[in-house]
């Protein structure tokens, strides 16, 4: 899957209700993204039998998300770090300091002019990195870089799975225009058949 841009970076905040599932807000613009790495961690089982692998399970453990962008802004620094702003309107960040979790989401572009489209349901940022650099002869960017952990959601959708990523791309078979249209007016909730749903385990 090559991609040859990254635009439209929004996030939705998390209301957990007693049981600790979610409830999203609308999205909202973060800030413009210039760069976007995603890892992810699986935890690994294998069970040998007979001097060989008999059975191999791989499940989503955690994944590990770095946005590059233009400016995050004290408002949404407040938002994903924590961080709080005295009296003097300057942002003061603690060492205990932990943001709410949010929801992330954004588009790249394919080669083909379509997008893909995600949503990433749980992240936890920590405090943005800060690069500076004095000015040579030549202009140089510095642009802040934050790093947040990827966690499946705890509300599970229809089938009794606990999502962590959701994607789509423009035009695929199957993809209805809508879906990509309303990608950025709510955090997207997975729907399935009836048989999809009966056929699910948890």
């Amino acid at each position: 899957m090559s991609t040859i841009g990254l635009d439209s970076l929004y996030y939705a905040s998390i209301t957990d209700d007693s049981n600790g599932e979610e409830t999203y807000g609308t999205p909202a613009k973060l800030a413009k993204a210039i760069k976007c790495d995603l890892s992810v961690e699986l935890a690994e089982a294998i069970l040998y039998a007979d001097d060989a692998a008999a059975e191999v399970v791989k499940a989503f453990k955690e994944g590990k998300l770095s946005l590059g962008v233009d400016d995050i802004g004290i408002d949404k620094a407040q938002i994903l770090t924590g961080a709080e702003v005295d009296t003097n309107g300057v942002l003061v960040s603690a060492g205990k300091d932990l943001g709410a979790p949010v929801a992330i989401g954004f588009r790249a572009m394919k080669p083909n002019g379509k997008y893909r489209y995600f949503w990433l349901y749980r992240i936890q940022f920590g405090v943005p990195a800060t690069n500076l650099q004095t000015k040579g002869d030549s202009i140089s960017f510095q642009t802040p870089t934050i790093e947040g952990t990827i966690m499946q959601r705890h509300k599970a959708d229809s089938r009794g799975k606990h999502p962590w990523k959701t994607e789509v791309t423009e035009g695929d078979a199957g993809v209805a225009a809508s879906t990509v249209s309303g990608w950025f007016s709510s955090v997207y909730e997975p729907t399935y058949s009836a048989s999809a749903q009966s056929g699910g385990n948890s």
